[in-house]
């Protein structure tokens, strides 16, 4: 089976979303595929990079997570077998939202505390996390917040990161 290539993510958390947005878009030469209120996401091909700025309510700046973008499930599930083998899972979810979008995601830390998301996005959203979640207190986009999200969801949306 042939899988769609990977891509790195980067996501930071930045005080002013304008000013990001406009020094982001002269550094790739482009504007973002995506632009929300609290928001922006560029998805570049040179280099190939999924790279997305939010503002955080608790006034957090800086790296909020580093991640690798699936290009499919098939190419996910190897990616998260991988991190099943070196026992690194914190959350594996099943079609959770976040960040506009619908996923499925694995949630691991490297052993400096570097949070690594890897996902496989199959849709859009209209919300930045899921409207029947409970409101995360960690920020959106985080396995703190995913683990509250999930634990406010059926289990079935939430895979077992002991599988």
């Amino acid at each position: 089976m042939t899988t769609t290539a990977n891509r790195f993510h980067v996501h930071l958390h930045v005080a002013d979303l304008d000013a990001n947005i406009q020094f982001y878009s002269a550094l790739f030469g482009t504007q973002p595929g995506v632009r929300k209120h609290d928001y922006a996401k560029w998805m570049l091909d040179d280099p190939r990079l999924n790279f997305a700025i939010s503002t955080d309510k608790h006034g957090d700046i800086g790296i909020a997570h580093l991640g690798l973008q699936a290009g499919d499930g098939a190419a996910l599930e190897a990616i998260g077998q991988r991190l099943r083998e070196a026992d690194a899972i914190n959350l594996a979810e099943a079609g959770t939202t976040c960040c506009y979008a619908r996923s499925d995601k694995y949630w691991a830390e490297d052993p400096q505390g570097v949070r690594w998301e890897s996902f496989h996005t199959f849709g859009e959203a209209t919300t930045y996390y899921a409207p029947d979640a409970v409101e995360p207190t960690a920020g959106c986009c985080t396995p703190d917040a995913a683990q509250a999200a999930c634990n406010s969801r059926k289990a079935a949306q939430c895979f077992d990161s002991a599988d």
